[in-house]
């Protein structure tokens, strides 16, 4: 066993409590001072920022323009939507004094921003030249969550939200598809090396006001299921509560059709859950604040190491010295494989009389090469590359073969103890579901037989995806 793992929980004895002792040990983030916030840290922090850039690019080649709404919302905003505010009630938090006196109207803190959006796009919209209007915007949220967890359920979290509008029914599923699929499922699977399952929620499922939600699942390392993004057709609902209308190319008043879609620093809890190990974090370098740590082993190392770092920092590669040589070796070791970078060079004076360094390969399961120092640049940047798809090659693997095909509830309730259960959705049905919720049991999707996303959830032959969830 090495000494990082007797820091952490292992996994297959306590999987929450791993989660939880990686978390802190890695430095990603803590409890804030209200029950449920979270202080992310700047290792933490840097993870999210490259996933909001890389995010931020695909959303805007959609042709979506970033904008920024209000964190207050007027009560009687989300009164107007009936199913939305019932379904939001239960998470709302609620101002009700300000400037020293009582408001004459309780403002909510934004659990989410359809209703303030589509306030504005009844103003901005006046005819069919102006759809469809594609909106995105980053920002916080908050929701009263009653058992909070760092980066999976927390009271206030960070978030991208994307709105729009469009002239037909048609172009707003094609939108809200389109995000699902080249945007998130993009980054997910080519940046986190997250394999996902995409499908539609069914009725109990989906989210409040919308006529149809489509999701993206993950299988976590102890097989369940995490929810790791969104996209709703919010058909004409909030249309109407807000007055979303336009003049039609053929002069006639029509109501607009909505989307809204979001993703949330869940996805960095979905990167420590799917990919790490008994020995801490694993980070794909696509999302690697630090891909590379050069450690400089004795004092005489430091300017070798230097060299290095600034050879791989022109490639192009995110690097960082570790040259505190009069720390313990076997410290700063242990704490950068803890952290998950996914490669460590080690340079030592034997590895410099031999004119090589050695090059430790975390998400490899930490194996160790020595490469001479002419190559050295090379064989990493070539490594980068390789490792972010053996990592996503492992988690398909997995996620396969922990997915089992079954043809009763009582099946899918036994499979979902370690893994996934795949049923036909006439089996389960509403009154299934129900059977399921007794156990702690979720349809997490549908799909069709050929995995193609339906439009309907009452289609025959619909295939059911269930599991435990967090």
């Amino acid at each position: 066993m090495t000494a990082s793992r007797s820091v952490l929980a292992a996994q297959a004895t306590d999987f929450p409590r791993w989660f939880q002792d990686v978390i802190a040990k890695a430095e990603l983030a803590e409890n804030g001072p209200v029950r449920g916030t979270m202080v992310v840290r700047p290792y933490g922090y840097g993870i999210w920022e490259l996933l909001q850039e890389a995010m931020n690019r695909r959303i805007k080649s959609t042709g979506a323009a970033n904008a920024y709404f209000p964190l207050l919302i007027p009560e009687s905003y989300l009164q107007r939507e009936a199913e939305h505010v019932e379904g939001f009630s239960p998470e709302l938090a609620v101002v009700t004094h300000a400037g020293g006196k009582q408001l004459e109207e309780p403002l909510v803190i934004r659990p989410t921003s359809e209703t303030v959006v589509g306030e504005y796009m009844a103003k901005w919209i006046q005819s069919y030249r102006d759809l469809p209007l594609l909106l995105n915007q980053w920002s916080n949220v908050v929701r009263w969550e009653l058992r909070p967890r760092l980066f999976l359920r927390t009271t206030e979290f960070l978030w991208q939200e994307g709105h729009t509008a469009h002239a037909t029914a048609e172009d707003a599923r094609a939108f809200a598809t389109r995000i699902l699929s080249d945007v998130y499922r993009d980054v997910m699977v080519n940046l986190l090396a997250i394999p996902v399952v995409a499908g539609r929620k069914t009725r109990r499922e989906r989210f409040a006001g919308a006529i149809n939600t489509m999701t993206l699942e993950a299988m976590t390392g102890d097989g369940k299921a995490l929810q790791m993004g969104t996209s709703h057709e919010l058909g004409q609902n909030f249309a109407r509560a807000f007055d979303i209308g336009y003049l039609s190319n053929e002069g006639r008043r029509e109501l607009a059709w909505t989307t809204s879609w979001g993703s949330t620093t869940r996805m960095v809890g979905g990167v420590i859950m799917v990919h790490g190990d008994d020995a801490g974090l694993r980070v794909p370098p696509s999302v690697a604040p630090v891909q590379v740590v050069v450690l400089a082993i004795k004092d005489e190392t430091i300017a070798a190491a230097r060299s290095i770092a600034d050879d791989l920092t022109a490639a192009g590669v995110r690097v960082t010295l570790d040259d505190r040589a009069d720390q313990p070796f076997g410290r700063r070791a242990v704490n950068w494989e803890l952290k998950g970078v996914p490669i460590r060079i080690e340079v030592g004076p034997r590895d410099l009389a031999a004119g090589t360094a050695t090059v430790v390969r975390r998400l490899r399961g930490s194996t160790k090469s020595a490469v001479g120092l002419a190559e050295l640049t090379n064989t990493v940047v070539e490594a980068i590359d390789a490792d972010q798809q053996h990592l996503l090659a492992e988690a398909t693997d997995r996620q396969n073969a922990r997915i089992t095909t079954v043809s009763t509830i009582d099946e899918a309730v036994e499979v979902t103890a370690s893994g996934w259960a795949r049923l036909p959705y006439d089996t389960v049905g509403e009154e299934g579901e129900d059977r399921l919720a007794e156990s702690g049991v979720t349809v997490r999707c549908l799909q069709r037989q050929d995995g193609s996303l339906p439009i309907e959830d009452n289609e025959p032959d619909l295939i059911a995806y269930v599991a435990r969830s967090y």
